[in-house]
């Protein structure tokens, strides 16, 4: 994309100096245009369109969360071949997955932990009693059981598969009076996840089959609820997400902070439970990774959640390039090779528009000098001038947008493959010669420096030097500000994902072939 930015005589720049020509502008005009291209740039790759949500009044007193004496209550360990988790009565907490690495201090990754941290399921009791956080279960050979003073029976069962904890509470009626019982889930925890330019982090709830999203910062004044007859709600990091789904009708989902903490708790429709009758309710949580392939084996139990995933507006591009780069890496072994394959694989399937586009600015830069004697004629006559350089295009058949279309193919290209890095949890811990992660940055700005560089060398290549120093010379002071654009990408592109940085590196090597290429043939 860079080199048609960068060269002085791409059709997009021939335009540009056209448009500036009427009005008399320099270099340092061209400067201020460019500066906006790159500031719009950087807003999109940083920021990504969000779904709206219902806002509720404001939370004024924003009450910590009452901590809660559980020492006598028994504690368990509940566990999968994927997870493992501390059981407390009706909380679930320190949930760790064993499958993935956590960081210097932990030797796999721990969600809900820290003081405060909870996953809650239970009941809310209309004319009777039911078990809270302080009641201690008996244990049967299925699960756990309680019977309070009405005679209604609490039996429930805890299992786990894969990622999913489902909880099955079934209540029965030895009474002779009808009692209700709504439903709940609570899930609370801080914000101790790092977060990551692209990537939204903070609360998710869908309802009323759209994902609703609000970040962190959006809970320090104001609650946000929805209401829908189905759906999850809970909190989503860059890899890692836990949302419960409790499968009952008529539900409110409700987000807030609580103090230093966060809360997302999700309450259904009383279930209304006769005498000598028994109900059922069930209620999924959902802690793991945010990997499309897992979650997609989950929609059966929450549905919906495999849109939880942030593809961004060109995610038709980003799942194949996850898809892609899983694919390669299976094959290599190395997902720093699979970026390289990728890329070359995308320039190859570019090579004939990319040779057209090059061939057309070269046709631009052969017009160069007919196009400064037409300015020079006509001078003080700025639509002849237009009306002639319009005739000289026609005339040989280019036109100035011509170099432009490569650039505007890899825009979404550029976005995609950043939102497939950032999201794809194989790429955590990704390693490639001295990087660790491809993911994160590049701790020694080695791979910055070369695509700077290699950017520099391109820029020479395909610009032609312009031997003039007319200061009315739009072209020629146009040239002189994009000389400092190679370190303006390197100092923009040090703290992307190291990743990103290596495809435009090879990215831009492969170019500079290119150009050698295409000029050696058409010499």
């Amino acid at each position: 994309m860079v080199e048609f930015l960068n060269n002085n005589n791409s059709g997009f720049n021939q335009w540009n100096a056209n448009k500036n020509a009427k009005t008399k502008s320099g270099g340092l005009g061209g400067f201020f245009w460019w500066l906006l291209i790159f500031l719009a740039s950087w807003w999109l790759l940083s920021s990504w369109l969000n779904p709206n949500s219902k806002k509720v009044p404001v939370d004024e007193t924003n009450a910590s969360i009452p901590v809660v004496d559980l020492s006598s209550v028994p504690q368990q360990k509940i566990e999968s071949d994927k997870i493992n988790a501390n059981l407390q009565g009706l909380r679930i907490s320190n949930v760790k997955l064993s499958e993935f690495a956590g960081g210097k201090s932990d030797d796999v990754v721990t969600l809900i932990s820290g003081d405060g941290a909870y996953i809650e399921v239970g009941l809310t009791p209309t004319g009777t009693t039911a078990p809270d956080v302080k009641t201690k279960w008996t244990k049967n050979k299925d699960g756990y059981t309680w019977r309070n003073k009405d005679g209604v029976v609490f039996n429930r069962v805890t299992t786990i598969n894969d990622y999913v904890i489902t909880i099955t509470d079934k209540i029965t009626n030895n009474s002779n009076r009808d009692f209700g019982f709504a439903p709940y889930a609570k899930i609370v925890r801080a914000n101790n996840m790092k977060s990551s330019a692209g990537v939204y982090t903070g609360a998710v709830a869908y309802a009323n089959n759209k994902l609703e999203h609000k970040d962190w910062v959006s809970f320090d004044k104001k609650s946000y609820a929805y209401s829908t007859t189905n759906g999850f709600a809970g909190f989503v990091d860059q890899y890692w997400e836990t949302v419960a789904s409790i499968d009952s009708p008529d539900q409110t989902m409700r987000i807030k902070k609580a103090g230093d903490l966060y809360n997302a708790d999700i309450t259904a429709g009383q279930v209304s439970v006769a005498p000598g009758k028994t109900e059922s309710i069930t209620t999924n949580i959902y802690v793991g990774p945010r990997d499309n392939t897992i979650l997609k084996s989950v929609e059966n139990v929450i549905p919906g959640i495999k849109k939880s995933i942030d593809y961004g507006w060109f995610w038709f591009l980003a799942q194949p390039m996850v898809w892609a780069l899983n694919s390669l890496n299976a094959f290599v072994g190395n997902y720093g090779v699979a970026i390289i394959l990728l890329t070359l694989l995308i320039r190859l399937l570019m090579w004939p528009l990319t040779r057209k586009s090059y061939t057309s600015m070269m046709d631009m830069q052969k017009l160069q000098p007919e196009m400064q004697r037409i300015q020079k004629l006509y001078a003080n006559d700025k639509q002849r001038q237009q009306i002639e350089i319009a005739r000289l295009y026609q005339t040989h058949k280019t036109s100035p947008m011509s170099g432009c279309l490569p650039m505007l193919i890899q825009l979404p290209i550029f976005f995609a493959l950043y939102k497939a890095l950032l999201v794809s949890i194989q790429m955590r811990n990704a390693n490639f010669l001295w990087i660790h992660d491809l993911s994160a940055m590049d701790p020694y700005f080695i791979l910055p420096i070369l695509m700077g560089l290699t950017m520099w060398l391109q820029q020479i290549l395909q610009t032609p030097q312009s031997k003039t120093s007319d200061k009315n010379d739009v072209a020629a002071q146009t040239q002189k500000v994009m000389k400092w654009m190679p370190l303006l990408f390197t100092v923009m592109f040090a703290w992307m994902p190291a990743g990103l940085v290596l495809y435009w590196t090879v990215s831009n090597m492969f170019g500079i072939g290119q150009m050698y290429f295409i000029k050696r043939n058409i010499k």
